[in-house]
């Protein structure tokens, strides 16, 4: 047993990072092992060796978030201790450090996790960028975010969302109504990220313009897409055409960012992703890049993050049977 002392300068910051109710610091306690206190702007660390050392750098760490005004929740901690315990507590110093856009309620958007960042980073420095990774990993939301603020800073004239309909088979012509009411259900997502950047009557305003364009991704077609930022939604869903076709619509001065997550493929059987074969075309070509997000990187429940991680160990375990061609049959023996 050791004991390790931290001073404080500030008990505010303590407070942030040991949450309402030392909701914060239980994780710690529970995690590692060990017991904290706090007593005369000093944090007193008690356990076996290994474990006080691993919570000294995530307290250190968590204080550091929490001096920049960083909101610290039992999310926050978790990936923290996740980032210390493979020895990656340097990398701390580059969490929310940028702040990718403003939200129409005052809210910074910013990177929660390294992946994130990475990702950020590319969508800034390139001019494709394809972001692959499980739900909850703020792939949409962070896209968003970068083209409103890309149309804010006038850098791009138009914000162009897209999105496979592969649900009504890209054929939306027998729905009821105009085609944002025939499009709508299968573009929610969008809609929601662009009414908390812009809010309801911004985006309305803009809409009207011809500033911002919501579609199917039938409607890219023929068509070449200048001064716009442009997001391609659940791209897993598109065949290799579609892809193709969405690809060669880029014009001068855009900008696109490409989504999807691989393991979430409603194509039939017989198809293959147009995101899957894009993944192996574009690596390596100049001024596109390709960010791969993990679990690690879900910031939504903690409950999706150890769903995901075990249909991952699931997927490896039991791999899919390969597809039969069309015709294919087995000779029975005789």
């Amino acid at each position: 047993m050791i004991e390790r002392t931290i001073e404080v300068e500030r008990m505010e910051h303590v407070i942030s990072v040991f949450g309402s109710f030392d909701r914060n610091l239980s994780i710690i306690e529970s995690e590692l092992g060990v017991k904290v206190l706090d007593r005369e702007n000093k944090i007193h660390i008690c356990g076996e060796e290994e474990s006080v050392m691993l919570a000294e750098k995530a307290i250190n760490g968590l204080l550091t978030l929490a001096a920049r005004g960083e909101n610290i929740d039992a999310q926050s901690v978790r990936y923290i201790l996740k980032l210390v315990s493979e020895g990656k507590e340097s990398k701390i110093n580059e969490l929310a450090s940028d702040v990718v856009c403003i939200t129409a309620k005052g809210k910074p958007v910013k990177a929660k996790t390294l992946g994130q960042k990475t990702y950020c980073d590319a969508i800034a420095n390139n001019t494709i960028t394809l972001g692959i990774g499980p739900a909850g990993t703020g792939k949409t939301y962070l896209a968003v975010a970068a083209a409103v603020a890309a149309f804010r800073a006038e850098e791009v004239n138009r914000i162009i969302l897209t999105r496979p309909a592969v649900e009504a088979g890209e054929r939306l012509g027998f729905l009821p109504g105009d085609l944002q009411s025939k499009v709508h259900p299968y573009l929610r997502p969008l809609y929601d990220a662009l009414f908390d950047m812009l809010g309801a009557d911004t985006y309305q305003k803009y809409l009207e313009r011809g500033n911002i364009e919501v579609a199917p991704l039938a409607y890219m077609r023929g068509r070449t897409l200048d001064d716009s930022f442009i997001i391609l939604d659940e791209a897993q869903n598109t065949s290799r055409e579609q892809m193709k076709m969405f690809l060669t619509r880029i014009g001068f001065g855009s900008k696109v960012v490409i989504t999807g997550d691989i393991t979430q493929i409603d194509l039939p059987e017989d198809k293959v992703s147009g995101l899957k074969i894009a993944m192996k075309v574009l690596d390596g070509i100049e001024d596109i890049s390709i960010c791969h997000l993990t679990g690690a990187d879900v910031v939504r429940h903690r409950l999706v993050q150890r769903i995901i991680e075990a249909y991952e160990v699931y997927d490896k375990k039991n791999p899919p049977e390969p597809i039969k061609k069309a015709g294919a049959y087995k000779r029975k023996k005789q």
